[in-house]
């Protein structure tokens, strides 16, 4: 004679623990994933390589010959922080297709130059340094001349190009 093999039995009891876990289950997880992708989506978001060109404005708006500044604000959104920094350059326009365009970011302690028409020079208030028209060093500590832009012109617009980091 063959052997009985016992069958597995559930009661009432079990079987509600069983399916009241299952169905809190699917409702923690409905309740819970936009939340937690809520909460994670600034971190993996990514900036999509957008290009970083700022639009001057017009190109005869900068007199040929004379340093003629431009100031700018960006805001770089990092997770959950916002952070706005604010820009200057100079645009020096030498011939219609020469532009040189300067930051205005001294290279030795990074305080911020001036154009100076009467000493025709940059001069930089924390330690006197002084870059000329094109932003050579003529004098003080600065290690090298005045940073510049990248810059196009298209359609009679001046933009340069703002490096990311």
């Amino acid at each position: 004679m063959a052997k009985k093999i016992p069958s597995a039995t559930l009661n009432r009891r079990d079987f509600v623990t069983i399916v009241t876990a299952f169905l809190g289950s699917i409702m923690g997880v409905v309740v819970g994933l936009p939340g937690v992708a809520y909460l994670i989506s600034p971190a993996v978001k990514s900036s999509g390589g957008k290009e970083n060109w700022i639009s001057l404005g017009p190109l005869e708006n900068y007199p040929v010959g004379e340093p003629t500044t431009f100031s700018f604000t960006r805001t770089k959104v990092n997770g959950w922080e916002r952070t706005t920094n604010s820009y200057g350059v100079y645009v020096v326009r030498v011939s219609d297709s020469d532009i040189k365009i300067l930051s205005n970011i001294c290279t030795h302690l990074s305080c911020r130059v001036t154009w100076h028409p009467d000493a025709k020079a940059y001069v930089c208030p924390c330690h006197d340094a002084k870059f000329d028209k094109n932003g050579g060093v003529v004098s003080g500590p600065p290690p090298r001349p005045l940073d510049t832009y990248t810059y196009k012109i298209e359609d009679g617009n001046l933009s340069i190009q703002i490096a990311e980091g």
